[in-house]
């Protein structure tokens, strides 16, 4: 996620999306070779990943049930800590 980052709106904007818990969504682009790091992130969901055409990179796509915006906003944000990692 981006320095900037608002996490207060965020939550709100989540919260205003759905009721929770809900299944949330996300999608990662990681260098290739860091794809395991986002999958630890994920220990009980299928983690689908796809290369880039070029190869450098690997697209993440993750469906997992979520029991509140805090949770989402912290995986997020344990993402960002991955070196590269670009959150969608």
């Amino acid at each position: 996620m981006e320095k900037n980052f608002d996490r207060e709106n965020f939550k709100e904007k989540l919260e205003e999306s759905g009721q929770f818990p809900m299944l949330y969504m996300f999608k990662f682009i990681v260098p290739k070779g860091k794809e395991t790091e986002i999958e630890a992130l994920f220990p009980k969901n299928e983690v689908k990943l796809k290369p880039s055409s070029g190869g450098k990179y690997i697209s993440a796509t993750i469906q997992a049930m979520m029991e509140t915006s805090e949770q989402i906003v912290e995986l997020y944000e344990k993402a960002a800590k991955i070196e590269g990692v670009i959150s969608l």
